[in-house]
């Protein structure tokens, strides 16, 4: 499957890109995540990040499909 990622912040940064179309094999938020972890070992950096499916913060189940909107987000503090 081939899906659309938009990234935010310091992810940006460590993907080095805002937008990317990414190949992978599984089908669930969970498969993503170990996915990016493995050709993005700098993410393992971060304390956490989210994976929002069509605007919605999603659990590790969620089924993925090629017309998702998909967004990875870093951890945001503020104050």
């Amino acid at each position: 499957m081939t899906i659309k990622i938009r990234t935010f912040g310091v992810a940006s940064d460590l993907l080095g890109a805002r937008n990317m179309l990414l190949t992978f094999s599984g089908n669930t938020v969970a498969d993503l995540k170990r996915h990016l972890v493995t050709i993005y070992p700098r993410l393992l950096d971060l304390n956490s990040f989210f994976i929002a499916v069509d605007q919605e913060y999603a659990q590790d189940s969620v089924i993925l499909n090629e017309a998702s909107e998909i967004a990875l987000i870093p951890p945001v503090s503020g104050g």
